[in-house]
Protein backbone atom coordinates (compact mmCIF):
# COMPACT_ATOMS: atom_id res chain seq x y z
CA UNK A 1 0.00 0.00 0.00
CA UNK A 2 1.21 3.50 -0.85
CA UNK A 3 -0.18 6.64 0.78
CA UNK A 4 0.95 10.16 -0.10
CA UNK A 5 0.46 13.74 1.03
CA UNK A 6 0.66 16.89 -1.08
CA UNK A 7 -0.22 20.50 -0.31
CA UNK A 8 -1.32 21.57 -3.80
CA UNK A 9 -1.85 25.27 -2.97
CA UNK A 10 -5.08 25.49 -5.06
CA UNK A 11 -6.57 22.36 -6.57
CA UNK A 12 -8.26 24.30 -9.36
CA UNK A 13 -4.85 25.54 -10.54
CA UNK A 14 -3.00 22.28 -9.88
CA UNK A 15 -5.59 19.67 -10.95
CA UNK A 16 -3.79 18.77 -14.22
CA UNK A 17 -0.57 18.25 -12.23
CA UNK A 18 -2.39 16.06 -9.69
CA UNK A 19 -3.89 13.92 -12.46
CA UNK A 20 -0.50 13.59 -14.17
CA UNK A 21 1.17 12.67 -10.89
CA UNK A 22 -1.47 10.04 -10.07
CA UNK A 23 -1.10 8.52 -13.54
CA UNK A 24 2.66 8.18 -12.96
CA UNK A 25 2.33 7.29 -9.25
CA UNK A 26 -0.88 5.27 -8.76
CA UNK A 27 -0.90 5.43 -4.95
CA UNK A 28 -3.70 3.85 -2.95
CA UNK A 29 -4.50 7.16 -1.27
CA UNK A 30 -3.43 10.78 -1.77
CA UNK A 31 -4.05 13.37 0.94
CA UNK A 32 -4.38 16.92 -0.40
CA UNK A 33 -4.21 20.20 1.51
CA UNK A 34 -4.98 23.80 0.63
CA UNK A 35 -7.68 22.98 -1.90
CA UNK A 36 -8.81 26.62 -1.84
CA UNK A 37 -12.22 25.75 -3.26
CA UNK A 38 -15.71 25.07 -1.95
CA UNK A 39 -17.24 21.60 -2.02
CA UNK A 40 -19.46 22.39 -5.01
CA UNK A 41 -16.33 23.13 -7.08
CA UNK A 42 -14.51 19.90 -6.17
CA UNK A 43 -13.52 17.97 -9.34
CA UNK A 44 -15.21 14.67 -8.41
CA UNK A 45 -15.79 13.55 -12.02
CA UNK A 46 -12.21 14.17 -13.22
CA UNK A 47 -10.78 12.22 -10.30
CA UNK A 48 -13.33 9.43 -10.71
CA UNK A 49 -12.26 9.12 -14.33
CA UNK A 50 -8.67 8.75 -13.05
CA UNK A 51 -9.81 5.88 -10.82
CA UNK A 52 -10.14 7.67 -7.48
CA UNK A 53 -12.93 8.15 -4.97
CA UNK A 54 -12.94 11.53 -3.22
CA UNK A 55 -13.66 12.48 0.38
CA UNK A 56 -13.32 16.23 0.71
CA UNK A 57 -13.88 19.14 3.05
CA UNK A 58 -13.52 22.39 1.15
CA UNK A 59 -13.60 26.07 1.90
CA UNK A 60 -13.71 28.99 -0.52
CA UNK A 61 -10.33 30.74 -1.07
CA UNK A 62 -8.51 29.21 1.93
CA UNK A 63 -7.66 25.84 3.53
CA UNK A 64 -9.54 22.70 2.48
CA UNK A 65 -8.48 19.04 2.66
CA UNK A 66 -9.29 15.87 0.73
CA UNK A 67 -8.40 12.18 0.59
CA UNK A 68 -8.38 10.55 -2.85
CA UNK A 69 -8.48 6.76 -2.62
CA UNK A 70 -8.68 3.73 -4.91
CA UNK A 71 -11.53 2.29 -2.82
CA UNK A 72 -14.11 4.28 -0.84
CA UNK A 73 -13.32 5.38 2.69
CA UNK A 74 -15.52 4.52 5.66
CA UNK A 75 -16.10 6.33 8.96
CA UNK A 76 -15.27 9.73 7.52
CA UNK A 77 -14.75 12.63 9.95
CA UNK A 78 -14.39 16.32 9.10
CA UNK A 79 -12.46 18.60 11.48
CA UNK A 80 -11.64 17.84 15.10
CA UNK A 81 -14.78 16.70 16.96
CA UNK A 82 -15.54 18.98 19.89
CA UNK A 83 -13.20 21.75 18.70
CA UNK A 84 -15.08 24.72 17.29
CA UNK A 85 -13.35 25.76 14.08
CA UNK A 86 -14.53 27.65 11.01
CA UNK A 87 -11.53 26.48 8.97
CA UNK A 88 -11.51 23.24 6.96
CA UNK A 89 -8.32 21.56 8.22
CA UNK A 90 -8.92 17.87 9.00
CA UNK A 91 -10.45 14.95 7.16
CA UNK A 92 -10.12 11.34 8.27
CA UNK A 93 -11.35 8.01 6.96
CA UNK A 94 -10.65 4.29 7.03
CA UNK A 95 -9.20 2.55 3.99
CA UNK A 96 -9.42 -1.22 3.68
CA UNK A 97 -6.02 -2.73 2.89
CA UNK A 98 -4.92 -6.29 2.20
CA UNK A 99 -3.62 -6.61 5.77
CA UNK A 100 -6.59 -4.88 7.37
CA UNK A 101 -8.02 -1.38 7.75
CA UNK A 102 -5.79 1.70 7.87
CA UNK A 103 -7.06 4.89 9.49
CA UNK A 104 -5.90 7.89 7.44
CA UNK A 105 -5.94 11.32 9.08
CA UNK A 106 -5.14 14.21 6.73
CA UNK A 107 -4.36 17.60 8.25
CA UNK A 108 -3.59 21.08 7.05
CA UNK A 109 -2.01 22.37 10.25
CA UNK A 110 -2.32 26.02 11.21
CA UNK A 111 0.48 28.22 9.84
CA UNK A 112 0.55 30.51 12.88
CA UNK A 113 1.96 33.58 11.07
CA UNK A 114 4.31 34.76 13.86
CA UNK A 115 5.04 33.67 17.45
CA UNK A 116 3.52 36.85 18.92
CA UNK A 117 0.28 36.73 16.91
CA UNK A 118 -3.30 35.66 17.67
CA UNK A 119 -2.90 33.09 14.89
CA UNK A 120 -0.08 31.47 16.85
CA UNK A 121 -2.35 31.17 19.90
CA UNK A 122 -4.93 29.49 17.63
CA UNK A 123 -2.20 27.18 16.32
CA UNK A 124 -1.30 26.04 19.85
CA UNK A 125 -4.97 25.47 20.76
CA UNK A 126 -5.55 23.57 17.52
CA UNK A 127 -2.50 21.34 18.04
CA UNK A 128 -3.58 20.48 21.59
CA UNK A 129 -7.11 19.63 20.40
CA UNK A 130 -5.66 17.48 17.62
CA UNK A 131 -3.49 15.59 20.10
CA UNK A 132 -6.43 14.93 22.44
CA UNK A 133 -8.57 13.64 19.57
CA UNK A 134 -5.78 11.50 18.10
CA UNK A 135 -5.34 9.81 21.46
CA UNK A 136 -8.87 8.42 21.17
CA UNK A 137 -8.45 7.71 17.45
CA UNK A 138 -5.40 5.56 18.14
CA UNK A 139 -7.33 3.58 20.73
CA UNK A 140 -10.13 2.95 18.22
CA UNK A 141 -7.84 2.54 15.18
CA UNK A 142 -4.40 1.17 16.13
CA UNK A 143 -3.37 1.05 12.44
CA UNK A 144 -3.27 4.82 11.86
CA UNK A 145 -1.25 7.24 9.75
CA UNK A 146 -1.34 11.02 10.19
CA UNK A 147 -0.29 12.90 7.07
CA UNK A 148 -0.27 16.48 5.90
CA UNK A 149 1.30 19.89 5.91
CA UNK A 150 2.32 20.30 9.55
CA UNK A 151 3.79 23.81 9.21
CA UNK A 152 6.45 22.77 11.75
CA UNK A 153 10.08 21.72 11.33
CA UNK A 154 10.78 18.78 13.63
CA UNK A 155 14.42 19.74 14.22
CA UNK A 156 17.39 21.55 12.69
CA UNK A 157 17.81 18.94 9.95
CA UNK A 158 14.49 20.09 8.51
CA UNK A 159 15.43 23.68 7.72
CA UNK A 160 17.96 25.24 5.37
CA UNK A 161 19.00 27.90 7.93
CA UNK A 162 18.60 26.54 11.48
CA UNK A 163 20.39 29.40 13.20
CA UNK A 164 19.00 32.26 11.14
CA UNK A 165 15.44 30.98 11.48
CA UNK A 166 15.62 29.82 15.11
CA UNK A 167 12.46 30.69 17.09
CA UNK A 168 10.73 32.09 13.99
CA UNK A 169 7.46 30.59 12.77
CA UNK A 170 7.72 26.83 11.99
CA UNK A 171 10.91 26.75 14.12
CA UNK A 172 9.77 27.74 17.62
CA UNK A 173 10.39 25.54 20.64
CA UNK A 174 6.64 25.65 21.39
CA UNK A 175 5.73 24.24 17.96
CA UNK A 176 8.40 21.56 18.08
CA UNK A 177 7.26 20.56 21.56
CA UNK A 178 3.72 20.08 20.22
CA UNK A 179 5.08 17.87 17.43
CA UNK A 180 7.03 15.86 20.02
CA UNK A 181 3.80 15.48 22.00
CA UNK A 182 2.10 14.02 18.91
CA UNK A 183 4.96 11.55 18.51
CA UNK A 184 4.68 10.67 22.20
CA UNK A 185 1.20 9.28 21.48
CA UNK A 186 3.01 6.39 19.82
CA UNK A 187 3.54 7.85 16.35
CA UNK A 188 6.74 7.66 14.30
CA UNK A 189 8.07 9.98 11.60
CA UNK A 190 8.14 7.60 8.62
CA UNK A 191 10.75 9.68 6.77
CA UNK A 192 13.23 9.35 9.64
CA UNK A 193 12.86 5.58 9.82
CA UNK A 194 15.31 5.46 6.90
CA UNK A 195 18.66 6.94 5.94
CA UNK A 196 17.93 10.16 4.06
CA UNK A 197 20.03 12.63 2.14
CA UNK A 198 21.02 15.76 4.03
CA UNK A 199 19.01 18.88 3.25
CA UNK A 200 15.87 16.94 2.29
CA UNK A 201 12.94 19.36 2.15
CA UNK A 202 9.30 19.31 1.03
CA UNK A 203 8.62 23.07 0.73
CA UNK A 204 10.49 25.92 -0.94
CA UNK A 205 9.45 29.57 -1.12
CA UNK A 206 8.55 30.89 -4.57
CA UNK A 207 10.88 33.83 -4.00
CA UNK A 208 14.65 34.25 -4.38
CA UNK A 209 15.11 31.05 -6.45
CA UNK A 210 14.67 29.07 -3.22
CA UNK A 211 14.04 25.72 -4.95
CA UNK A 212 17.02 26.07 -7.27
CA UNK A 213 19.19 26.94 -4.25
CA UNK A 214 17.54 24.23 -2.10
CA UNK A 215 16.60 26.73 0.59
CA UNK A 216 13.66 24.75 1.90
CA UNK A 217 11.89 23.28 4.90
CA UNK A 218 10.61 19.79 5.62
CA UNK A 219 7.12 20.54 6.93
CA UNK A 220 5.12 17.76 5.23
CA UNK A 221 4.97 14.51 7.20
CA UNK A 222 3.63 10.99 7.47
CA UNK A 223 3.47 9.80 11.08
CA UNK A 224 2.71 6.11 11.52
CA UNK A 225 1.39 4.30 14.56
CA UNK A 226 3.30 1.62 16.46
CA UNK A 227 1.17 -1.06 14.80
CA UNK A 228 2.01 0.19 11.29
CA UNK A 229 5.69 0.98 11.90
CA UNK A 230 6.99 -2.57 11.14
CA UNK A 231 5.17 -2.48 7.79
CA UNK A 232 6.76 0.76 6.54
CA UNK A 233 9.23 -0.14 3.78
CA UNK A 234 9.99 3.33 2.37
CA UNK A 235 9.25 7.03 2.73
CA UNK A 236 10.41 9.47 0.06
CA UNK A 237 10.00 13.10 -0.95
CA UNK A 238 9.20 13.38 -4.67
CA UNK A 239 10.83 16.64 -5.78
CA UNK A 240 9.77 16.28 -9.44
CA UNK A 241 6.44 18.18 -9.24
CA UNK A 242 8.22 21.23 -7.78
CA UNK A 243 9.96 21.55 -11.19
CA UNK A 244 6.62 21.88 -13.01
CA UNK A 245 5.47 25.08 -14.63
CA UNK A 246 3.26 26.90 -12.08
CA UNK A 247 4.07 24.39 -9.30
CA UNK A 248 2.82 24.23 -5.77
CA UNK A 249 5.43 25.43 -3.29
CA UNK A 250 5.15 21.96 -1.67
CA UNK A 251 5.94 18.58 -3.21
CA UNK A 252 4.55 15.10 -2.44
CA UNK A 253 5.74 12.81 0.34
CA UNK A 254 5.03 9.10 -0.24
CA UNK A 255 5.05 6.33 2.37
CA UNK A 256 5.03 2.67 1.35
CA UNK A 257 3.67 -0.11 3.59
Amino acid sequence: MKVATWNVNSLSVRLPQVLDWLAANPVDALCLQELKLSDDKFPVAALQEAGYHSAFFGQKTYNGVAILSRSPLSETVRNIPGFEDEQARIIAGTLQGEDGPVRIVNGYFVNGQAPDSDKFVYKMRWLQALRDWLHSQLEAHPRLVLLGDFNITADDRDTWDPEGLRETIHHTTAERDELKALLALGLHDAFRLFEQAEKSYSWWDYREFAFRRNRGLRIDYALVSEALKPQVSACVIDRAPRKNERPSDHTPVVVTF
